[in-house]
C-alpha cells in the first residue's frame, strides 16, 4: 500500500491559515478549503509569491497588500446597500409587513457584520422609514479588526456608490478621502463579537440580515446556521440573504420563500 504524503503547498497553505488566525481572527479553516485556497492561490501568483509563507509575510510588513487579501477573501468588504433593489424591497415590503403585524419594538440583526456597512444601512433605512426609535439593532462578526472598524464608521467613496444621494447627504460627514458615518445612528447599532458556527444564537428576531456569507461554508454548516437562524426568528419574523444564497427546500427550516433572497418564519395555525 502506498503511504500517504503531505504535499508541501499544503502545509505551506495550513500554516498561512494558522498565521492569518493568529493574526487577525479569521478561521479561513471553517470555509470551503477548495474555493477560499484558489482565491488566495490566485492572489498570491499574481503578487509575484511562490509560497504563502513569503505572501504572509509580506502582507504583515504591507497594508495595502494585506486590504487587498481581505478584499480578495470577499469577506470583511462590503458595501452600503449592496444589491439596492434587494433593499427596496426590504424597505417597500417587508418593513411594512412586520409593522402591520407589530406595533412594539422590532428586533433586527446584521449576522457577520464585516465593516459595518449592513447594520448602517438597516439603520439609515430604519430611520428614514421613522422606525429605528423602536427598533433594537445587533450587528455581529467574527474579527475583532472588522468591528473595530465598523465602530470607527469611517469609509472610503466606493462604499457609498449605491446610497442614495439625498441619504448620503444626511448620514454621512466627508473628512478628507474618506467619510464618517452619523454618530446618531451609530449608536443605534450595538456590535458584538460572535462566531456563527460555535456560538448561541439569540431569538425573538423580527428580522436576520446574513448575506454574502453562507457561500463560503460547506454544506453541514449552512445547514446548521439556516436551521440556527429559522429558531431565532419569531413567527412571520424574516431571514435575507445575500444574492447568491438561495435557500432550496427552506421549508425544512420552517422557512417559506417570500420575495426573492427573503424566507419568512412559517405562522402556525391557530
Amino acid at each position: 500500500m502506498t503511504e500517504q504524503v503531505t504535499l508541501p503547498e499544503d502545509k505551506d497553505y495550513i500554516d498561512f491559515v494558522h498565521n492569518i488566525e493568529r493574526s487577525t481572527g479569521i478561521n479561513l479553516a471553517e470555509y470551503k478549503e477548495a474555493q477560499m485556497k484558489r482565491r488566495l492561490t490566485t492572489l498570491r501568483m499574481k503578487k509575484g509569491f511562490d509560497s504563502f509563507t513569503v505572501f504572509y509575510e509580506a502582507m504583515m510588513k504591507d497594508k495595502a497588500l494585506f486590504h487587498e487579501f481581505l478584499d480578495r477573501m470577499t469577506i470583511n468588504v462590503s458595501e452600503f446597500w449592496r444589491n439596492p433593489n434587494r433593499w427596496e424591497v426590504l424597505q417597500d415590503k417587508i418593513l411594512p409587513a412586520l409593522t402591520s403585524r407589530n406595533s412594539g419594538q422590532l428586533k433586527v440583526w446584521s449576522a457577520a457584520c464585516s465593516t459595518g456597512e449592513e447594520p448602517y444601512t438597516l439603520a439609515m433605512i430604519l430611520a428614514e422609514k421613522g422606525l429605528l426609535a423602536r427598533t433594537s439593532i445587533l450587528a455581529t462578526d467574527i474579527d475583532d479588526g472588522a468591528l473595530n472598524k465598523a465602530k470607527e464608521g469611517m469609509y472610503l467613496e466606493r462604499s457609498l456608490k449605491d446610497v442614495p444621494p439625498a441619504v448620503a447627504s444626511r448620514y454621512f460627514t466627508e473628512e478628507g478621502h474618506l467619510y464618517r458615518f452619523s454618530d446618531s445612528l451609530k449608536k443605534e447599532v450595538n456590535f458584538q463579537k460572535q462566531n456563527l458556527l460555535t456560538d448561541r444564537f439569540d431569538s425573538g428576531f423580527d428580522l436576520i440580515v446574513c448575506r454574502n456569507v453562507m457561500i463560503y461554508f460547506t454544506e453541514e454548516a449552512k445547514h446548521k446556521l439556516y436551521t440556527k437562524f429559522a429558531a431565532s426568528l419569531k413567527p412571520g419574523g424574516f431571514l435575507f440573504v445575500g444574492s447568491t444564497e438561495q435557500i432550496f427546500n427552506s421549508i425544512q427550516y420552517g422557512l417559506e420563500s417570500s420575495e426573492t433572497f427573503f424566507y419568512q418564519k412559517t405562522i402556525a395555525a391557530s
